[in-house]
């Protein structure tokens, strides 16, 4: 038999916006469900009527170990689910182009898809502030790379680090290890970073 999701409760409630201060605009919402085969998580919405702000959030509810999930993807895995938390750092190592967790960064349910188009977005956003010939060259090649996963045409490893735990890629052919004390300690946080040749061409706060 199998396993499905399960939504268990859900809540809603008026508050003060963080952002702007307006009293009471901000819509706060919570979903605490069940998803098959990783547990009880509750997503978060707080959306400011006024302002505009919006901030999403997903926690894992069950303790889980320090762990590192990887996956090679491509045309046929797209569409497998991913749980980011977010103190997770997402990273495409071949070909040079990572997420690690902020103050402002967001937890997510999500697919392979849905990562990749998040990896464009974000290269998108730091293109944007390459001024040499160089920089932008390379991140132009990566979004090259990062289109060529979404049409299926090419591979890659997705490898997901969470010194919580609170992160899964719910795939057959997923890898689940402990990360060791080693990896746990040059886990960074706070930046979103296109590396060339392991060196870093550029970073910017997660947004």
């Amino acid at each position: 038999m199998v396993k499905k999701d399960e939504t268990l409760e859900s809540g809603s409630m008026k508050t003060d916006c963080p952002v702007c201060g307006g009293k009471g605009t901000a819509n706060y919402t919570t979903i605490t469900h069940k998803i098959a085969y990783f547990g009880e998580v509750m997503e978060s919405t707080i959306e400011c009527e006024k302002c505009g702000f919006k901030h999403n959030d997903i926690m894992a509810l069950e303790q889980k170990e320090p762990a590192k999930h990887s996956l090679m993807i491509s045309g046929k895995n797209l569409s497998s689910r991913v749980v980011r938390s977010q103190t997770a750092t997402v990273s495409l190592p071949e070909i040079g182009i990572k997420v690690e967790p902020g103050p402002k960064s967001e937890g997510y349910v999500s697919n392979i898809e849905g990562v990749i188009t998040r990896f464009i977005d974000a290269t998108l956003k730091a293109l944007k502030l390459f001024t040499d010939d160089e920089s932008q060259k390379n991140a132009n090649a990566v979004l090259e790379k990062l289109e060529g996963l979404l049409s299926g045409e090419d591979e890659t490893l997705l490898l997901i680090e969470d010194p919580f735990g609170q992160s899964q890629i719910m795939d057959v052919n997923a890898k689940t290890e402990p990360l060791t004390q080693e990896e746990l300690k040059h886990l960074r946080t706070g930046f979103v970073i296109i590396d060339d040749d392991d060196e870093d061409l550029d970073e910017m706060e997660d947004e």
